[in-house]
């Protein structure tokens, strides 16, 4: 007979690892993720300092051109630099190819002379793309 007046085995107690809370710990981590990816800011255009406005309204960017103009007045289509001419040239192609459903984003460095941008938006409406929109960044108040 074995003493010790006991219950159970009287062995060392066999470790477990509980599945529960660590799927509660994956579906949290998932959907953070999750959340933060649809709050990222897709921008087809190059990084430039936005102006600040307080009447911004989230975009839409699908199926929109974006043409970035930076601080040095270069030009941009999406990503890629293009010159004055093949900026015309692609405006005019693109007018064409998408009539109607034709959208522009300008995307302009906020220490852009004011003369380019009023440049880029009037080539704009000449190729008769009926919408344009003009990005900027919500104006946070402290």
């Amino acid at each position: 007979m074995h003493g010790g007046g006991g219950t159970g085995s009287g062995g060392r107690k066999k470790a477990r690892i509980e599945i529960i809370p660590l799927i509660d710990v994956i579906f949290f981590l998932l959907a953070t993720f999750v959340l933060f990816t649809l709050s990222l800011n897709k921008s087809a255009g190059l990084p430039v300092m936005l102006p600040t406005s307080t009447t911004s309204i989230p975009r839409d960017p699908s199926g929109t051109v974006t043409i970035t103009v930076t601080a040095e007045g270069t030009i941009a289509w999406d990503k890629d630099l293009i010159t004055l001419d093949e900026f015309i040239a692609r405006l005019r192609n693109y007018s064409i190819t998408e009539g109607q459903d034709a959208r522009v984003l300008i995307n302009a460095d906020e220490r852009t002379l004011f003369g380019q941008v009023v440049y880029v938006v009037d080539q704009v409406r000449m190729s008769g793309i009926p919408k344009i929109y003009i990005e900027t960044r919500i104006f946070q108040s402290k």
